[in-house]
């Protein structure tokens, strides 16, 4: 296989996951930069790309979006309406429309609340369906040091999931709450 054909291969299987993990992380625009920017990387260095490739693309990607944060002295937004987009892509079919949304826009509250960096872990298992070994790879740490950060992660989304239904839910919807957050976790 030609390095072309290789970079081809990489580049069809990836981008869409690349493009939305950077896009989670720095909003659609900027978001396609980045990833551009990371299959630029990825042209130059296609030697030296592991198999799979996915865990490396999204290293890269993290690597550039911390730069940009490093060069751009303005807070980054999270790219609220993309997870709403993503968020709204799956899901049980319960038959009641009405409270899927409702535990929806809570699961998103809830993550919202979290950290930038527990809200990347999570979404790097959950959303991008990566493994512990490949986002530990991502993240650039140890798997070990990825479990308990993850562990960690969980238990504060767990609590902020009972912060955000408690004042309004009865006990029907924290069950029913508490059914969906297995996506997130």
């Amino acid at each position: 296989m030609t390095q072309a054909q290789r970079f081809r291969e990489m580049y069809e299987e990836c981008y869409p996951r690349v493009l939305a993990y950077a896009t989670s992380l720095v909003g659609r625009q900027v978001g396609e930069d980045i990833t551009s920017e990371t299959f630029t990387v990825a042209w130059r260095r296609v030697r030296d790309i592991p198999r799979p490739a996915l865990p490396w693309l999204l290293g890269v990607a993290r690597n550039l979006v911390r730069e940009l944060r490093r060069r751009d002295s303005h807070q980054y937004a999270v790219a609220a309406e993309e997870a709403r987009r993503i968020g709204r892509g799956g899901g049980a079919d319960t038959g009641d429309i009405a409270a899927d949304v409702t535990d929806r826009e809570a699961a998103l509250q809830a993550l919202a609340s979290l950290s930038d960096a527990d809200r990347e872990l999570l979404t790097l298992l959950a959303w991008h369906g990566l493994t512990a070994k490949q986002a530990a790879r991502v993240m650039g740490c140890a798997t070990a040091t990825l479990t308990v950060r993850l562990h960690r992660a969980r238990r504060r989304l767990e609590k902020a999931l009972q912060t955000v239904s408690a004042p309004s839910a009865p006990d029907a919807r924290a069950a029913h709450l508490s059914d969906h957050k297995g996506a997130l976790t």
